[in-house]
């Protein structure tokens, strides 16, 4: 079945009649409108035509209507428009704490170049009072920029009071009406606005264009310069197809604005009621009346929204909030409205449009107390389970796998509060970043424990066990130990899935302990809202070989023995971005035991050791290279990457860890690399290789060896020389 869609506020699809009007523009009238010829004078007449019919939609002369590229542009130059053509009057700016980015960016840009912004608080509503614009608003004030509906809870501001207060000032007044023309009446003499924002998409019109009115009188810095097209205010060749069916949108949006408002609040309201009904416990967000008439921002109590739309597959949404392994990531609007924190991360945003039917909303509302109630529901007896064939683990979870981690810098400030564990039996303990503990039990034995748990890293249970147990094993291997046995650790959400899903979770664990010849001889499971599940993996070194993150020595080389990128893939394999070789190749990566790759080099000598998991290649390495005091270099193009990473990077498909990791090493690391060759060496990964370092006249034959075997090995770099650590990347 195909998902029904309530995310209309993100954005619309192109209305038949708008696709129609754009057409003979696409396969016939292809002439440059500022041409003389007949066939720039037929594409002049559909500019024309469709800049008065945007200026019919509002009110407004067509000469005072620009086209641009959307409404982040036509924001973009309405605000520093003003702020560089009225700088010689002053330098205040006043905005809402709760605007689109497209408005906040803009401002904090020209923070920096010295322009004094003020961003003025909401109610519980989202409403600014205007009392409060009448208080900050000073002689310097030379703009006032407040939305006309926000996007996310749909309350519409009282634009035509704050405008007023501005001409008193002598400020303009500018307006971003993305989220409203089309839904609402926008008319600008009656807003009393001069400045207006829309964005084509926003009103079943393509994405790519938008217009800005701008009032006779009021002159702006041009932003883009070249030709004199939109009367030399927007300099560049017009993008006639778009601009065509933006008008085309303008004229059916004011034809049937009374309709569309009335069925728009007729399916939101229904949505709303039969949630209502349904004994969830949450709240409404924005105002109950003064708020856009398809818009409905629910928060649903102690749930996680990006964990609902998840597990919600067939119902597009749009989440309020994001949850973190340290934090929850509330949106501006939620926080400024002062939403409850146990609230607002269950912030789920459900907008309908002129196609929403009753049995979409009806479905959707189904799902939704299906879906929310597998984690409100307190009660003995187990809540909705979905059926085990529908059901894709990555779509369960939060985040995934390694990428999972708390930030670097966060455990670490918690870890240096404790006190550090010394007993002369204690080999390998806390005071270092090693992959595990370990314990002498004498002159020629040492037991190596380590443990390991994550969320969900792949969609089918069985495969999720192989690649935790396996995770958790290659920390053994990457001390230098031998595994002996393990213990299983789960949580498991027994209201949300079938225990037959643990099961294959746990076989597909056994398998790789059956494979890696050690036993599974016991665990410890806990119910929990989240599944989770990894290992207790125990083994044995002599104390004089074991393999410490510690011990780099100058002119080693760096042999890394898995390619790089499981985070990125993984991410996308969540987003359904992979198609089916894509997920068996990254699954066969992340299954894969570094058993083989100890069998190499337990016969070398290693200086020193990590696997590369959730702090990434340039993460762990950092933390070889500190604690062995040693600057090391990395040659970029030597590194081993998954195929179709960097694409996927190029696509801003990039796990939170990822990002998270970049931070952290940002300090220890001389780049002379591109942002996503970066992103890339800092990837969140999940049962990763081993990164080893090891005597440079040794490198060559432990590499054809491991190439031998089958792996994608690689030396990716060497040791310069005593120093505080630093990586330097090329």
């Amino acid at each position: 079945m195909k998902p029904v869609y309530l995310d209309f506020n993100a954005t619309t699809p192109i209305a038949p009649e708008v696709a129609n009007t754009m057409k003979p523009f696409l396969e016939e009238f292809f002439g440059n409108p500022s041409s003389s010829h007949w066939f720039g004078i037929q594409t002049r007449k559909a500019v024309e035509e469709a800049r008065k019919q945007v200026a019919d939609l509002l009110g407004a002369y067509p000469d005072e209507i620009i086209f641009t590229s959307g409404g982040t542009e036509s924001n973009n130059y309405a605000i520093k428009g003003i702020a560089f053509a009225r700088r010689d009057r002053g330098n205040h700016i006043v905005t809402s704490s709760i605007e689109h980015p497209a408005v906040i960016e803009v401002c904090r840009f020209l923070e920096k170049h010295d322009f004094r912004i003020t961003y003025l608080p909401v109610d519980e509503f989202g409403l600014v009072n205007p009392a409060d614009l009448e208080e900050a608003i000073t002689s310097q004030t030379i703009l006032v920029s407040i939305m006309h509906a926000n996007n996310e809870v749909g309350t519409i501001q009282p634009i035509s009071e704050l405008a007023s207060i501005a001409h008193r000032h002598d400020a303009v007044f500018h307006c971003d009406a993305a989220q409203s023309v089309g839904k609402i009446p926008v008319i600008v003499n009656d807003l009393g606005v001069d400045l207006l924002s829309i964005a084509g998409h926003k009103l079943y019109a393509p994405k790519g264009i938008g217009a800005l009115y701008i009032r006779r009188g009021i002159t702006l810095e041009k932003m883009i310069h070249g030709a004199d097209h939109e009367q030399n205010l927007r300099a560049g060749t017009e993008n006639i197809l778009e601009i065509a069916g933006l008008g085309k949108a303008c004229e059916i949006a004011a034809r049937d604005l009374d309709k569309n408002m009335r069925h728009m609040k007729s399916m939101r309201d229904r949505l709303h009621d039969k949630l209502s009904e349904s004994g969830l416990d949450f709240r409404l967000n924005g105002h109950p009346e003064n708020r856009l008439p398809n818009t409905l921002s629910l928060s649903f109590y102690k749930v996680e929204a990006n964990t609902v739309l998840s597990e919600l597959d067939d119902v597009a949404a749009s989440a309020g909030a994001a949850c973190h392994s340290d934090q929850v990531d509330v949106s501006a609007v939620l926080e400024a409205m002062q939403v409850p924190i146990e609230y607002a991360m269950g912030t789920i945003r459900l907008s309908t449009g002129r196609s929403t039917t009753d049995e979409d909303i009806d479905f959707a509302a189904k799902r939704i107390v299906e879906v929310v109630s597998r984690f409100q529901d307190q009660g003995d007896e187990p809540a909705c389970i979905v059926p085990t064939s529908d059901i894709k683990l990555t779509h369960f979870t939060h985040g995934m796998g390694c990428a999972c981690k708390i930030e670097p810098d966060v455990l670490e400030s918690i870890l240096r509060k404790l006190p550090q564990p010394i007993h002369d039996k204690i080999l390998v303990g806390t005071s270092t970043a090693d992959d595990a503990a370990v314990y002498m039990l004498s002159d020629d034995q040492a037991v190596v424990v380590t443990l390991d748990f994550f969320t969900p890293i792949a969609d089918d249970p069985y495969t999720f066990g192989q690649i935790a147990a396996a995770n958790a094993m290659s920390d053994l291997y990457a001390m230098g130990a031998t595994p002996l046995f393990g213990l299983n650790i789960v949580a498991f959400p027994t209201k949300r899935l079938p225990l037959s899903v643990l099961e294959d979770v746990l076989r597909g664990a056994q398998s790789k302990a059956d494979e890696a010849g050690i036993f599974i001889i016991g665990g410890h499971s806990i119910e929990d809202p989240e599944l989770k599940y990894g290992m207790v993996a125990v083994g044995i070194v002599h104390p004089d070989r074991i393999w410490r993150n510690a011990g780099i020595k100058p002119g080693d080389a760096l042999v890394l023995t898995k390619p790089i990128g499981t985070g990125v893939l993984s991410t996308a394999l969540k987003r359904g971005l992979l198609d089916a070789s894509q997920e068996q190749m990254l699954n066969q990566t992340m299954s894969a035991l570094n058993a083989t790759t100890y069998s190499v080099l337990k016969d070398y000598q290693v200086n020193a050791c990590t696997d590369v998991t959730g702090f990434g290649l340039l993460g762990h390495l950092t933390e070889m290279s500190v604690h062995s005091g040693m600057d090391v270099d990395i040659i970029a193009d030597q590194v081993p990457a998954l195929d179709g990473v960097l694409e996927l990077i190029a696509a801003n498909v990039v796990p939170g860890g990822t990002l998270a990791n970049l931070r952290h090493v940002s300090g220890m690391i001389e780049w002379n690399l591109a942002r996503p060759l970066q992103l890339l060496l800092c990837d969140a990964q999940t049962s990763g290789g081993l990164l080893a370092s090891v005597p440079k006249e040794m490198a060559a034959e432990i590499l054809a060896k491991l190439k031998a075997k089958g792996l994608t090995a690689a030396i990716i770099g060497h040791a310069k020389g005593e120093g505080s650590g630093k990586i330097f990347v090329r």
